[in-house]
């Protein structure tokens, strides 16, 4: 069996981490629409247990995702490498912010808008980290 180093850790910590995020994002919306017909009051209670799950994971990826950074002497990396760290973390930043503003959101509007963009970005932050490999 392979020995697991400190390296190991901290990309499966990361991955981890991403798993519940991203996944939980798309888990939570695909049994949004049941919930606001079947159990409209449970809405809310779900959405707060997610985020008690959510924002400890997103807190795991900016350190993990620190820690990655580093790992890596961004100087002996090529320009490509180097754009593509900054809109990934830009990706990851507007993430957690597009979250935080469907968090406290109280239209229709601004949770879709959230959400949505929160998806989209944290989709996007999870390609670009897959690319950095």
């Amino acid at each position: 069996m392979l020995t697991p180093t400190l390296d190991t850790v901290r990309l499966f910590l990361h991955v981890l981490a991403a798993c519940i995020w991203v996944g939980g994002q798309f888990t939570l919306a695909g049994v949004v629409g049941t919930l606001r017909t079947e159990a409209p009051e449970a809405l809310r209670p779900v959405a707060r247990g997610f985020a008690r799950l959510a924002w400890p994971a997103f807190f795991v990826l900016v350190v993990t995702g620190l820690w990655n950074l580093f790992e890596v002497e961004l100087a002996d990396t090529d320009s490509a490498y180097q754009v593509t760290v900054m809109i990934k973390i830009l990706m990851a930043i507007a993430s957690g912010a597009f979250a935080a503003i469907h968090t406290i959101a109280r239209t229709k509007l601004w949770l879709a808008l959230g959400g949505a963009l929160g998806a989209l970005t944290s989709v996007a932050a999870l390609f670009l980290g897959i690319m950095l490999r």
